[in-house]
C-alpha cells in the first residue's frame, strides 16, 4: 500500500515531538511504501532535512505557505472572471456558508488560474466587500480588504500544491494538512486518515489570542479560517484518531462525527533507555533537572526558567539542562538567552539538539512547562528512564503522571498550572530535596510507561486501522 503522510511544520526538517512519532510510524511499517508531503514555510526550507529517511520513504514532496504564483495571468488589460459555480464556492468559504470545497478544489486543481488574479480580481474585491459590509463596516474597508488577501493567500497557495498520488493519505494534523488530505481524497478516491496530537484548532486560538502581531477583528477571522480547514478534514475523513479519550471529547465537541473516532495512545521503545549513561563525576554535586523541549513560545520556556530561578534560591545546586533545538524560533530563543542573562541565573545549560539517550540518564528529573500538548513523548521517555516529570496540566499530562483513573502503579511525578511560577518552583523544590520521593515516581511513571505506551502497541493498533482500509479499499 502507497500512504501519503502528509505534515504541517514539522516532518522532516524538525526533530522531536511530532516528527519523532511520524518517523517511528514509518519505521514500524516497511512493508508498505510512504511518501511525504510537507508544508514548510517557504522554499528556503526546501531539502533541508533533520532526519535519514527510513528504507521505505521513497520520495518528499513540499507545499509552501509563501511562495511564487506559477499559475497564468490573463493578457494585460484583462481580467479573468469566474464562473457562476466558482464565485458561488469561493464566497461560501469566505462567509463560511457551507462551504462547498469541491468547487474550490477544481478551481485550483483542474485551472491553471493564477492565485495572484483571484486575490486582486473584481470577484475577490465583491464578495470581500459584501463580507466587510456585513460584519465589518466600522473599520477602514482598505486595510481589511488587504488583511483578507493576506489570510487566503497560503490558503490559496496549499490549493494549488501538486498532491502525490496514493492508496492512503495519513494528515498528522487537521488545518492546512488535512485540507490537502481531503483535496486528494476527491481527486484520487483514496482514503483518507486524521491524526491530532494536539488539537489543531483550538492550538491555533491560543496563540492567535495571544499574538501581537494580528488586530482583535483579524483573530476572529483568522480563527475560522483554522475552524472550517479542520471541519472538513472530519467530515471527509474515514478515520480520525485521537491519543487519549478527552482528546476524543474535543474532537466530537468541535464537529468530528464520534463514530470515526479510534483512541491510539502514543508508544516508545522502552529498550532504547535500558542502558543509558547515568551521572558523571561532576554531576554528582548537582541536583539535574532536564528540559527535552525545542525552545519555542508553546513551551513557555520563559516560565521554565523564571521558576527555576526561584527554586535555586531554595536548592543552590539545581541545575537545569534544556535540551533542545534552539534555531527554529530564533528570536524567542534569543529572549530566552536574554532573560537568563539579565536574571543573572547561574547553572542553566542550552545544549541544543541532543541524543535523549545520552542524557536523560543524568538527570534527577525532568520539567515540561508548555502550554498546549497532546501526549507529549518527552514525558513517556523520562517515565522510559525511570525518571519522575513535573508537568503542566495540558493534554494528555494528567493521566500520564496520575494513571487513567488513578491505576495502581501511583503517581508519576507532578502536576502544575500554565504559567504558574511559584508552583513550578515549589514542586523543583519538592523534588530536589527528597530522593526517596523521585525514586519511587520514577518506579511508577517506569510501569506505566511498559504497561500501556509501548510502541509495539501503538504499531497493533496502526496496523488494525491500516488493514480495515486496505480491506475497504
Amino acid at each position: 500500500m502507497r500512504i501519503c503522510i502528509v505534515a504541517e511544520g514539522c516532518y522532516p526538517y524538525v526533530v522531536g515531538g511530532v516528527s519523532g512519532w511520524i518517523n517511528s510510524m514509518i519505521k514500524s511499517f516497511p512493508e508498505h511504501e510512504f511518501v511525504v508531503l510537507s508544508i514548510i514555510s517557504d522554499r528556503s526550507l526546501s531539502g533541508k532535512f533533520k532526519y535519514e529517511l527510513p528504507e521505505n520513504v521513497s520520495e518528499v514532496y513540499e507545499a509552501y505557505l509563501d511562495d511564487f504564483d506559477w499559475g497564468n495571468r490573463p493578457k494585460e488589460g484583462r481580467r479573468t472572471y469566474l464562473s457562476a459555480r466558482q464565485y458561488k464556492a469561493l464566497r461560501s468559504i469566505i462567509f463560511n456558508y457551507d462551504p462547498e470545497w469541491n468547487a474550490i478544489f477544481d478551481l485550483f486543481q483542474r485551472s491553471n488560474i493564477s492565485i495572484d488574479d483571484i486575490l486582486m480580481g473584481a470577484d475577490f474585491l465583491n464578495i470581500v466587500k459584501e463580507y466587510y459590509d456585513k460584519n465589518f463596516s466600522q473599520i477602514v474597508f482598505s486595510d481589511f480588504l488587504w488583511t483578507m488577501r493576506s489570510i487566503y493567500l497560503p490558503l490559496f497557495l496549499i490549493l494549488k500544491t501538486n498532491i502525490p498520488d496514493a492508496d492512503v493519505y495519513h494528515c498528522v494534523a487537521t488545518g492546512y494538512a488535512g485540507l490537502l488530505g481531503s483535496m486528494a481524497k476527491y481527486i484520487y478516491n483514496s482514503k483518507l486518515i486524521v491524526s491530532e496530537h494536539g488539537i489543531y484548532t483550538r492550538e491555533r486560538e491560543e496563540e492567535l489570542l495571544k499574538a501581537s502581531w494580528v488586530g482583535g477583528i483579524y483573530k476572529k477571522i483568522w480563527i475560522e479560517q483554522f475552524k472550517k480547514m479542520s471541519q472538513l478534514a472530519y467530515d471527509k475523513a474515514d478515520i480520525v484518531t485521537a491519543l487519549y479519550p478527552h482528546a476524543r471529547e474535543l474532537q466530537i465537541d468541535l464537529g468530528c462525527d464520534s463514530r470515526k473516532i479510534e483512541i491510539t495512545p502514543n508508544g516508545i521503545e522502552v529498550e532504547r533507555f535500558e542502558d543509558i549513561p547515568g551521572k558523571t563525576e561532576e554531576d554528582e554535586e548537582f541536583i539535574n533537572v532536564g528540559a527535552i523541549v525545542r525552545v519555542a513560545p508553546i513551551k513557555d520556556i520563559k516560565t521554565m526558567i523564571r521558576a527555576f530561578a526561584f527554586a535555586k534560591k531554595e536548592v543552590p545546586n539545581l541545575k537545569l539542562w534544556i535540551m533542545g533545538p534552539t534555531e527554529e524560533e530564533e528570536e524567542y530563543a534569543k529572549e530566552c538567552f536574554e532573560l537568563v542573562d539579565v536574571m543573572e541565573i547561574r547553572d542553566v545549560v542550552f545544549t541544543g539538539k541532543v541524543d535523549v539517550t545520552e542524557y536523560i540518564g543524568r538527570m534527577d528529573f525532568t520539567l515540561l512547562t508548555s502550554i498546549s500538548e497532546g501526549q507529549p513523548l518527552t514525558i513517556l521517555e523520562s517515565f522510559a528512564a525511570k525518571k519522575p516529570v513535573i508537568a503542566t496540566d495540558v493534554g494528555n499530562c494528567r493521566d500520564l503522571i496520575y494513571g487513567v483513573g488513578f491505576d495502581e502503579f501511583g503517581t508519576a511525578g507532578v502536576l502544575c498550572h500554565i504559567m504558574h511560577i511559584e508552583e513550578i518552583a515549589h514542586a523543583m523544590t519538592e523534588l530536589a530535596l527528597v530522593e526517596e520521593k523521585r525514586e519511587a515516581m520514577g518506579e511508577a511513571g517506569y510501569k506505566r510507561v511498559c504497561a500501556e505506551y509501548r510502541v509495539e502497541m501503538m504499531k497493533d493498533k496502526y496496523e488494525e486501522i491500516y488493514e480495515g482500509i486496505r480491506l475497504s479499499m
